[in-house]
């Protein structure tokens, strides 16, 4: 009866907290207007095998889950909730899956905890708000790699692993096949790279058969194979080819100018995964468990917090959500030093005191600020002289009410109630405190900012593709690349917008031309013969060429 309750709780938390306001801001560039478009294209055309953009080949990722956006879009329509609902649902089945398998290695206390560290943290909590596919991506990884724990646990004949091994190996390969057809095969890849590593702590002790993991790799690759090959019988090798490319490009090149300096992964995991991050950095250190599963499983969370942050900071595109597998070990590792904090195995001390506070009180401190900054625009225009776009675009008018404070406020008050709480020895209910108000902080924060947000970043251009909604019409973008335009102007399959530009400026047409583009390219478009300017707004400027 208490387990169904604790179900029951934990659904309906992610209910209340990922579903509401899903579709109250339009979706952002470049994911998830470029996911969401891949699907409407799909149900546009009745396409469901080939990925596409524009209606023409998108290379860059594979189908599965834009198949769950159209099941989304079939049930809700053609929308922002629709784009952004397979997350929600995949942030309350991991928090299910994340208490049952606490619940497992530890028990349902330590379950409990694990929830409460993931659900009560910055970005992983965010994430299951927003319509880009690495939640589900990283469910499939983070259950993958656990079933093949298990396989080893079998061979070492451990009391947790009570199913066939060949049943580990079956499911923990299609899992990782089922992550590769949601993003590719850098899924198999961490699995690779986590037993390479593993295998040298272990003094190269073959710890996992290779034939038993050559069968988990034919297993991870048997849903893409499949898919592949009704690709290349459909449409020939060229899908096939592009991918494998774009997948070496992605680790070699900078992707659409996403930088970042080496160490950009552990600062998201310091500041983005706040407030667990503090707790996580005492268990990479010596901590001992009662069961050797329990210290084996956090060697393996250990290892893969490092694979993902090492490889992520070798590819050149700096992205935050790249990193976000690692949110599973770094959410493990925390409530293993909240469990042993509220066992009293291990103090709660100076250094986790000082990072939360600090990191607490930066990240309070620009909640506070902005509604201010926001009243007074002008104060952060030198921060941007010489970029005219910019300068431009914080010229949106932007109603700040004062009231944005209230997410800084909650988690303000959160911090201080887990110290007094704590300091009246209410160990867990303290950490309940916490983790409750950085989620109500996230939840409100979206309400109070993100359409604000938008409304300096993109909001104009949006609002003026929506006005093309179903005139047949090509928008092209100069300056800046997007795919707002696809998925907001909602061209049809036989009104693909033509890749030649040049043509569209001066060559025959059978439908008016748009063109949106950045205030720093707005004199070019202003002294075109051919094109007639519409208006400029917040850092846009808008021209039509009638056919």
């Amino acid at each position: 009866m208490k387990q169904a309750l604790s179900y029951f709780f934990i659904v309906a938390a992610g209910v209340l907290f990922f579903i509401p306001f899903l579709g109250g801001v339009h979706l952002f560039d470049w994911d998830e207007a470029n996911f969401a478009e891949i699907a409407r294209e799909m149900i546009a055309t009745g396409n469901y095998l080939q990925v596409q953009i524009n209606y023409l080949p998108f290379f860059e990722k594979p189908p599965l889950f834009f198949w769950l956006q159209v099941i989304s879009m079939k049930l809700f329509g053609i929308n922002e909730f629709a784009a952004r609902f397979p997350n929600a649902i995949t942030g309350i089945l991991t928090l299910i899956i994340l208490y049952r398998i606490g619940s497992k290695l530890f028990d349902k206390r330590f379950g409990i905890i694990w929830v409460l560290a993931y659900f009560g943290s910055i970005l992983p909590h965010f994430y299951f708000k927003s319509g880009i596919i690495d939640p589900v991506f990283n469910l499939f990884i983070f259950l993958g790699i656990y079933l093949l724990i298990k396989f080893k646990w079998k061979k070492e004949v451990l009391e947790i692993a009570q199913n066939p091994g060949w049943k580990y190996l079956l499911t923990g390969g299609l899992l990782i096949g089922l992550a590769i057809l949601t993003k590719g095969p850098v899924a198999w890849l961490i699995v690779l790279l986590m037993i390479l590593v593993y295998w040298i702590s272990v003094k190269f002790r073959l710890f996992i058969p290779i034939g038993s993991f050559v069968l988990f790799s034919i297993f991870a690759a048997i849903l893409m194979l499949v898919w592949f090959g009704l690709e290349y019988f459909t449409n020939g090798p060229e899908f096939i080819v592009e991918f494998i490319v774009y997948q070496i490009r992605l680790f070699s090149t900078e992707d659409a100018g996403h930088g970042g300096f080496p160490g950009y992964h552990l600062v998201v995991m310091l500041f983005g995964c706040f407030p667990v991050s503090i707790f996580a950095i005492r268990a990479f250190y010596k901590m001992k468990a009662d069961k050797p599963y329990q210290n084996d499983f956090r060697k393996w969370m250990i290892i893969l917090f490092w694979v993902v942050i090492i490889l992520f900071s070798i590819v050149q595109s700096k992205i935050v959500h790249y990193s976000s597998l690692a949110y599973f070990p770094l959410t493990f590792l925390a409530a293993m030093t909240i469990k042993q904090i509220i066992d009293k195995k291990i103090l709660f001390n100076k250094w986790m005191k000082f990072g939360l506070i600090s990191i607490g009180f930066i990240i309070a401190s620009v909640v506070f600020v902005m509604p201010y900054i926001g009243n007074n625009i002008n104060l952060i225009k030198p921060l941007f002289a010489g970029n005219v776009h910019a300068l431009a675009t914080l010229d949106a008018q932007v109603n700040w009410t004062g009231w944005e404070i209230i997410p800084g406020i909650i988690l303000t008050v959160g911090i201080l109630l887990f110290f007094i709480l704590k300091k009246r020895d209410k160990i867990l209910m303290a950490f309940s405190s916490l983790f409750t108000s950085v989620a109500l902080f996230v939840f409100l924060g979206l309400i109070f900012y993100i359409a604000r947000i938008e409304a300096y970043t993109q909001n104009s251009y949006v609002e003026y593709c929506k006005l093309l909604e179903g005139q047949k019409a090509y928008v092209v973008t100069s300056g800046f690349k997007s795919y707002v335009q696809y998925f907001y102007c909602k061209p049809q399959p036989g009104d693909k917008i033509p890749l030649d530009k040049e043509h569209m400026m001066k060559g025959d047409v059978d439908a008016d031309v748009y063109v949106f583009c950045k205030k720093d390219v707005e004199e070019y478009w202003d002294n075109h013969k051919r094109f007639k300017k519409l208006g400029s707004k917040n850092g846009y400027g808008f021209y039509q060429r009638i056919k």
